[in-house]
């Protein structure tokens, strides 16, 4: 892969996914962005998402069926809770869902390389909008 330069903007936009500590669409982070540069563009941040997703620095996960959010490439396996009310992305681990994917991989045969999964659901506030 050609190298590509370390510019102010690829910078910015991987110090917005660090700080963020949680998942951004592509919307949220050039709202960010725009903030601190406003000579970003959304094509900037297309771009270098995906050329973030190439270099493995970023994970980019389909969390519903409108959006793809973006978060700093982590080395633990983890997670996500959906609100559908609020769209709150909540992250958790589980060691149950690691000794499913251990036992899959035993009984199957299969090299698995990557298991996504995401719960939908309410947020304890939501929820109690729901109910009432």
């Amino acid at each position: 892969m050609k190298e590509r330069p370390v510019t102010l903007q690829r910078r910015l936009l991987l110090d917005i996914l660090r700080e963020a500590q949680g998942h951004l669409d592509a919307r949220e982070l050039y709202r960010r962005a725009v903030e601190k540069d406003p000579r970003i563009s959304m094509a900037t941040v297309y771009r270098n998402l995906h050329l973030f997703k190439e270099l493995g620095l970023v994970d980019e996960r389909r969390l519903n069926k409108v959006y793809c959010y973006y978060e700093i490439k982590r080395s633990t396996e983890h997670y996500h809770l959906v609100c559908q009310g609020c769209g709150r992305v909540i992250e958790f681990e589980s060691p149950a869902v690691t000794k499913v994917i251990d036992e899959v991989k035993r009984n199957s045969d299969f090299d698995i390389t990557r298991a996504v999964l995401y719960l939908e659901g309410y947020c304890r506030m939501c929820k109690e909008k729901v109910e009432n």
